[in-house]
């Protein structure tokens, strides 16, 4: 850690044509945010500005600095990744916003490896203008894993009631079943349970596992991945000690409020969790990459170009990410203080226990919704 009082948190700017800097901004206004952090934005001080005036915000300004180890720890920092030549076009996509995103990025990480920052927020980013030679990935995640050399990591979408992670993430979906195994499902698991006790601090999290196939595949009849994958996946991680639990059709899942018995959710693709998760936390969910040694956060929407400039975004996911990064970081230190080593999986009881109430078996169910 950088400094002793404070976590220094880098900030990248994402695109600079959708409302990354009015989120960022609302939020580091609240002056409370330097009494948990110091903010260290990786971007552009001319763009700041160009956003500050067309949301007419007067009563706010950045600490310009060229090294996060300059960072004023009572103000809001932000270092100039880019030339002068950069052109803000609000709710356009362009080259230049993509470029202008990734060379931020780029030096938050190596700070992040320098140890000169002590975690990442990241602004939203399109992923299509962003693609180069130095970015050819679907998205952060999968950036991140390259930059960091980890071999898989999990897209985990947290709230303060619900967190949800996915086993394929940006994907085709007739591409998902073709990407599902055993193996997989179980790494993923492992990921999650992981980072729910180091990250989260919870002692013998709970998994829920959601089926691929409607109704649990009602015994075979829409399909074999729960009995030919899943489940196995599920009896595997179970024998080893993890508290995994299913797998539980997604819509009496979450229909019946099942979801508030367990710590954390995996589901098998993309929008069988995220759809759920941003319906029922409304705006307010973080983005976190589980199974990196650092610590990544993002707001759970995207660069919403339609209100870029407007004044109108909300910036309580972003802020929520900044918290819940400063969070991860000092679990960290706890969990290393207590065991230390702060990445290794805890010792996990071989002995399975069952949750307090589990959500009814629809396998069988006749529901046609």
């Amino acid at each position: 850690m950088t400094n002793k009082e404070q976590i220094i948190v880098g900030i990248t700017h994402g695109d600079i044509n959708g409302i990354s800097y009015e989120v960022i901004i609302k939020t580091l206004m609240d002056n409370r945010i330097m009494e948990k952090c110091t903010p260290v934005v990786y971007g552009s001080p001319k763009v700041a500005a160009y956003h500050r005036k067309a949301l007419n915000i007067t009563n706010f300004s950045f600490v310009n600095i060229r090294d996060a180890a300059e960072a004023n720890h009572k103000k809001a920092n932000i270092i100039n990744c880019l030339d002068d030549n950069v052109r803000v076009e609000l709710g356009k996509s362009t080259p230049m916003a993509g470029k202008s995103a990734v060379i931020p990025l780029e030096a938050a990480v190596e700070d992040l490896k320098e140890n000169k920052i002590d975690v990442i927020v990241t602004a939203p980013i399109n992923k299509h203008n962003i693609q180069s030679d130095i970015f050819n990935f679907p998205g952060h995640t999968e950036y991140l894993k390259h930059k960091f050399d980890v071999d898989d990591a999990l897209m985990l979408m947290v709230s303060e009631n619900i967190r949800v992670g996915v086993v394929t993430g940006h994907m085709p979906l007739r591409n998902v079943p073709d990407n599902l195994s055993k193996e997989i499902i179980i790494r993923k698991i492992k990921i999650m349970d992981s980072s729910l006790t180091i990250d989260f601090g919870i002692r013998k999290p709970r998994i829920a596992v959601l089926s691929l196939n409607p109704h649990s595949s009602d015994s075979g009849l829409l399909g074999d991945e729960e009995k030919e994958i899943i489940i196995p996946a599920i009896e595997e991680v179970s024998e080893g000690g993890i508290f995994a639990f299913g797998p539980y059709p997604s819509d009496g899942f979450f229909g019946s409020g099942a979801y508030t018995s367990f710590d954390g959710i995996m589901a098998m693709y993309h929008d069988q969790g995220l759809t759920p998760f941003k319906t029922l936390v409304r705006g307010e969910g973080v983005n976190y990459t589980a199974g990196l040694p650092v610590i990544r956060t993002s707001p759970s929407h995207g660069t919403a170009y339609e209100i870029a400039g407007k004044g109108t975004a909300s910036e309580n996911s972003f802020r929520h990410a900044l918290y819940l990064a400063c969070d991860i970081f000092r679990n960290r230190v706890m969990y290393r203080e207590i065991t230390g080593d702060s990445l290794k999986p805890h010792d996990l009881d071989t002995n399975t226990e069952e949750p307090d109430e589990l959500p009814p078996d629809e396998e069988n169910s006749n529901d046609t919704l």
